[in-house]
């Protein structure tokens, strides 16, 4: 029998010792099964994936699940990185286990089962430190982090810290709004295109902003301010926004237009 380690939150722990292990993971070619990890000598190596599932969120952190299955048991094997290029290999749940522990670094490898977990072969659950592993990547450990738009993470722990720290030449932390209205006023009437895009690309990466200040620049003479406007104001639940980005529906530009059509379409 070969024994591997499912993590998952400690609020999951009793339906997982009354049920098993859901299939709810989606695995190399869409297949729904559950992600594991081989046990091996190394409790860090064993329980490596901990941070970095943590960081999504969880709750009442996380417990190490301890799984026996058939040493015949069909799986696939593989880096993480290989994902999406289906690169996981099928092999039997011996055979990973082998595989992995061979391995120089098996960081960031990771064995999919393509079914359920049953309650059977769920063998104990055991709380783990945790600040067992890595983030982001396997070797990101004294890699300065990015806190760029694309890298951050909405809602992540210590995130607003991280980019007062460090903050990104381009996406922040922005300035306050009262001082990129003050640079909307400053622009002039109607005002320098290069100084309005700057100040409204800030006000884009907010969840809510001051429709009513920014509705003039609706019928800016420079399209690419009114483009701009509809990129900033587009995500925002403020109330307003939809009636703004209805009268730029029609704008005489197509690359407004295509704006608007664009920030409405489903995320």
């Amino acid at each position: 029998m070969a024994m591997f380690v499912h993590l998952t939150s400690a609020a999951d722990a009793p339906r997982v010792r009354r049920s098993g292990i859901r299939a709810d993971s989606r695995g190399p070619g869409g297949a729904r099964g559950v992600y594991c990890f081989p046990v091996l000598p190394s409790y860090t190596l064993t329980h490596q994936w901990l941070r970095e599932l943590a960081r999504r969120g969880t709750r009442g952190g996380m417990v190490a699940v301890h799984v026996r299955l058939d040493d015949g048991q069909q799986v696939l094997a593989g880096h993480y990185a290989g994902r999406t290029r289906d690169e996981h290999r099928p092999v039997t749940a011996a055979e990973a286990v082998r595989l992995i522990a061979a391995r120089d670094d098996p960081r960031g490898w990771e064995v999919f089962l393509p079914r359920a977990v049953r309650p059977a072969e769920v063998h104990r659950i055991r709380t783990a430190p945790q600040v067992v592993g890595w983030r982001y990547w396997p070797g990101s450990n004294g890699v300065r982090p990015c806190t760029c738009f694309g890298c951050r993470v909405r809602g992540e722990y210590g995130g607003s810290r991280l980019r007062a720290r460090l903050p990104h030449p381009l996406d922040g932390p922005p300035p306050p709004v009262p001082v990129l209205l003050d640079r909307i006023a400053a622009a002039g009437d109607p005002g320098d295109p290069a100084a309005l895009s700057d100040a409204l690309h800030w006000l884009g990466m907010r969840r809510r902003g001051p429709v009513p200040e920014l509705a003039p620049l609706a019928a800016h003479p420079d399209a690419r301010v009114r483009a701009e406007l509809v990129w900033a104001i587009g995500r925002w639940s403020t109330p307003g926004v939809a009636a703004l980005l209805d009268g730029l529906a029609d704008d005489p530009d197509p690359e407004v237009r295509e704006a608007v059509e664009a920030v409405r379409e489903p995320l």
